[in-house]
């Protein structure tokens, strides 16, 4: 004799709607921590850029013995003081975010290294001031201090997750390391102008300087929106650029016993300034292009999310949400098994959260290829910096020479600049 049981106790099962619409949630949250962590990119941008011209400057005031630039040096440590308090503004404001809920332990101990090189900037301004410190001295601190934003910088691009945000920022890294490049570059060249000599080691130093911008432009480049990347390759039809070229030219070449006219210091200065002020309007102009980005992202995610509720909502009151279990022992109508399933609407909807998933995995799918692109160019940019710190601590020598040995090495061997700065990582033990 046939029979049938129906077991209708409630069982609740897991869904893929309920993933997708966590999956969306997660990508919200991320867009809107990053949205909050582009307010202190820019800010430390435009904290690097007041140190660069006071760095500046205070190598014009100490190469002269303080007869030059003592009021312009005053005026622009007023400036650096008041970007540095809206740095550290901008931090409060996510420092319960950045704490409480840490993503990158890189990005909070670099966060700390750059706080703790600003509290001892008064005590370097005091030295410069009176004269107690050398210029090279001097210049090596601001390097130091200004590294440690631009690894501020560079960490927090590493926290993002949206491909279209990262390319942008692996542009913006380089662009403001190339930037940095350039004020070392005016920090040396003041340096020699302003005494009237450059020997043959300060000349090896501007000669390093100017082909390592050149290295990171060339990133920068490869990721950079079309229309920025015409407005960075006008920079080289300007007229400054022409006159500027003489004295690079100088600066490279004029050797100990070539005595120079110290006047070409404040010439020298105008014009890297104007280069330097150039690359500037160009970072704050892909930082305001990133934020509009960020927005627009954060707003195709919330709209995606909404969506996905919605259709959830549907679903649930379709009744094709989770169903009681149905158990059919044995029936003598067969053909009556079509009332026990689902709706139309469920198998339409149930269609339709399928599109979704299969939509989100080619799309998450397309976004790891982007990215892993975007966080190959950050994973160069960290090994040359590690190798090139790895080098400074055993060799006892500046970034900068670092730097030229790392471009030495990969030269002779016929190797990738980041191959080799694996390799010295890999190394570091037998530095030791």
């Amino acid at each position: 004799m046939a029979s049938a049981s129906l077991n209708t106790k409630p069982h609740r099962r897991p869904r893929a709607s309920d993933y997708l619409i966590a999956s969306k949630r997660c990508e919200l949250g991320n867009l809107e921590r990053f949205l909050q962590m582009g307010k202190l990119i820019l800010s430390a941008g435009n904290l690097i850029h007041r140190l660069q011209r006071e760095r500046g400057a205070s190598n014009v005031f100490l190469g002269s013995g303080g007869t030059r630039f003592s009021g312009e040096l005053e005026a622009m440590i007023r400036d650096s003081d008041q970007q540095q308090t809206a740095f550290e503004r901008e931090l409060m404001e996510i420092q319960g975010e950045l704490t409480l809920h840490p993503t990158s332990t890189s990005l909070l101990n670099s966060i700390a290294a750059a706080l703790h090189g600003l509290e001892s900037m008064p005590d370097l301004r005091h030295g410069i001031r009176r004269l107690e410190i050398s210029a090279e001295t001097a210049i090596h601190a601001y390097i130091d201090r200004i590294r440690h934003l631009l690894t501020v910088v560079f960490d927090a691009a590493e926290t993002v997750v949206d491909p279209a945000i990262a390319g942008m920022l692996v542009a913006l890294v380089n662009l403001m390391q190339g930037k940095e490049l350039a004020g070392q570059e005016r920090a040396w060249g003041a340096l020699g102008f302003s005494r009237g000599r450059f020997d043959p080691a300060l000349s090896r130093r501007i000669t390093h300087l100017i082909d390592a911008q050149e290295q990171s432009f060339v990133v920068f480049g490869q990721f950079a929106v079309p229309d920025l990347l015409a407005l960075w390759k006008g920079h080289h039809l300007e007229p400054y650029w022409q006159e500027l070229q003489p004295l690079r030219g100088l600066a490279c070449s004029a050797g100990r016993y070539r005595p120079l006219d110290a006047k070409l210091a404040e010439q020298w200065f105008a014009l890297m300034t104007r280069r330097i002020d150039q690359l500037k309007d160009l970072e704050d102009r892909m930082e305001d292009h990133f934020h509009r980005r960020c927005i627009e992202r954060y707003t195709e995610a919330r709209n995606a999310l909404a969506h996905e509720e919605k259709l959830t909502e549907s679903l649930d009151e379709s009744g094709y949400a989770p169903q009681p279990v149905l158990v059919i022992c044995g029936t003598s109508h067969p053909d009556r098994a079509g009332n026990f399933t689902h709706s139309e609407a469920g198998r339409i909807l149930g269609r339709s959260i399928m599109d979704l998933v299969r939509q989100q995995a080619r799309r998450l799918d397309q976004v790891n290829q982007e990215l892993n692109r975007s966080r190959e160019a950050l994973e160069d940019r960290r090994a040359i910096g590690k190798a090139a710190e790895l080098l400074m601590q055993h060799q006892q020598v500046g970034e900068d020479e670092a730097h030229k040995q790392l471009r030495k090495l990969a030269m002779d061997q016929g190797r990738k600049l980041p191959e080799v700065a694996r390799s010295v990582i890999s190394m570091s033990g037998l530095l030791r």
